[in-house]
């Protein structure tokens, strides 16, 4: 059992902590140099603030980490970022960079998704840990098995059982840490389901910023597109999920063009019959999709199918 304690400022903590309902947060590093790598999939993820407010207030749980430009980060997060606006974040990356702002600047920041994010109230606050140094930046990892992080386990569980912050997680926690649960492995993380934030960033990475159709890299006309849409049943998850360019993912999304279970574009008649025009799109007709090597993270096959019967215009 691991977990890893992020610093962060008391305006991020209060901005999050007066939002309801929250499903994920950017727990974002303004460096934007490294990846971080301390956690794996389901790990906990706690929020200490900056000295002198040497307390956990809050956590989540680990979905996924990159560097992505802040249009991105913004993009897909928002609000969640813990912060009011693109130009609060901009302002913001460059205050704790130190350099003088520049508002055409799309700055890469290190983004570390987290699921189930909670909140304690002030109260409820923890004491860090007696050998977490109020000098260290980022923050430190802890097995909460044994000394300072078993006790650090200790109290939080007390505090979420008391306030009932997350009904029912703690106690599968033990569960979902065990380095031998499913949770680990790539099927599982197929099956996640993500918040809406952590499905554009995740679809992003896992077809290496291309379009799967055309390979186009041009990240700003890059889509993550539903295979099936939440509103008719589908969920932010992996094998729900294309990396499209936004023409395509417009036709895509009414019909127009689809994708077999073997993996190949295809695009109606209804194209022509509709606009009389389409041919960069017919030209792009029987193109064997881009897919990712690992099978577990690749379209569902089932799903695909469904897009063909259902909203494809054969």
């Amino acid at each position: 059992m691991r977990a890893y304690i992020g610093v962060t400022d008391f305006d991020w903590y209060s901005l999050l902590s007066s939002l309801p309902d929250l499903d994920e947060v950017n727990f974002w590093q303004p460096g934007g140099s490294k990846v971080f790598r301390a956690l794996s999939v389901g790990d906990l993820f706690l929020f200490k603030l900056h000295s002198p407010r040497n307390y956990i207030v809050g956590g989540g749980f680990f979905a996924h980490a990159n560097l992505v430009e802040l249009s991105v980060a913004w993009g897909a997060f928002g609000i969640k970022n813990g912060v009011r606006s693109l130009d609060d974040m901009r302002d913001r990356i460059g205050r704790l960079r130190r350099v003088a702002v520049d508002a055409r600047e799309d700055y890469r920041i290190g983004c570390i998704i987290l699921e189930q994010p909670f909140f304690l109230e002030q109260q409820d606050w923890i004491p860090a840990p007696t050998d977490f140094h109020p000098n260290i930046v980022q923050g430190k990892t802890y097995d909460l098995t044994v000394g300072e992080g078993a006790r650090l386990w200790a109290a939080l569980q007390l505090v979420l059982a008391r306030r009932a912050v997350l009904p029912g997680r703690v106690a599968e926690a033990e569960r979902d840490w065990n380095p031998e649960s499913p949770m680990f492995a790539e099927a599982a993380l197929a099956r996640r389901r993500l918040g809406q934030g952590a499905f554009r960033i995740l679809i992003t990475d896992t077809y290496e910023r291309r379009c799967a159709v055309t390979r186009e890299k041009i990240l700003p006309i890059l889509d993550a597109a539903h295979i099936r849409p939440v509103s008719q049943g589908g969920v932010h998850r992996l094998d729900n999920g294309l990396l499209m360019r936004t023409d395509i993912h417009t036709l895509f999304d009414r019909g127009y063009v689809t994708v077999t279970p073997e993996y190949r574009f295809r695009v109606s008649h209804r194209l022509k019959d509709d606009f009389d025009n389409g041919r960069q799109y017919y030209e792009l007709e029987g193109t064997e999709l881009w897919v990712p090597q690992t099978v577990e993270r690749r379209p569902s096959r089932e799903l695909l199918e469904w897009h063909g019967d259902t909203v494809f215009l054969a």
